[in-house]
């Protein structure tokens, strides 16, 4: 591979890599906020999609070792402070459609450059970001479907499971 193309790709895992590194600070601010309002269903959704964003962190930078290059852990931008259940979701869907749309470019850039391992990478990760886009419209459906009952229902839950274990689990 000529030292060019491999320093084209760096650049876009890099960039891929900050990407994620916010999505992963942002969820899990969500998921703590969810956690705190007794959400444990749109909490749970947060932390494990924050986890498969770690995952996608540690391919990328693979990748990017592999390459010979170095691994930038810069966070471009910041965490939204959004409170509000479908808020998050909102900005949790915006998030990932934007990620699949650049990673989807990055993509045909690297088949450009002739380097399909990378391209696979992106293309992987645009499937992936697609699923998350879809649990978070499908969650945002149901709270429009149900309202606010739909969130009731998630602390009510909560409540049984912990009135019937006790506090702290015991």
């Amino acid at each position: 591979m000529s030292k060019k193309k491999n320093e084209n790709s760096i650049k876009l895992l890099n960039k891929a890599v900050a990407d994620e590194l916010l999505a992963i600070h942002q969820y899990m601010y969500f998921h703590f906020h969810c956690d705190d309002q007794g959400y444990d269903l749109l909490a749970s959704l947060f932390k494990k999609t924050a986890i498969q964003e770690m995952m996608h962190v540690e391919v990328l930078s693979e990748r990017i070792l592999f390459l010979k290059g170095d691994v930038e852990m810069k966070i471009l931008g910041e965490v939204k402070k959004i409170r509000e259940p479908k808020e998050m979701l909102k900005c949790a869907a915006g998030m990932e459609d934007e990620s699949a749309k650049e990673y989807n470019v990055w993509a045909n850039e690297c088949a450009a450059n002739a380097d399909s391992a990378t391209k696979k990478i992106f293309e992987d990760l645009v499937a992936d970001e697609e699923m998350h886009f879809d649990q978070f419209d499908t969650e945002m459906e149901n709270l429009e479907k149900f309202g606010e009952n739909y969130l009731a229902l998630q602390s009510i839950e909560r409540s049984k499971v912990v009135s019937v274990r006790g506090p702290a689990g015991q």
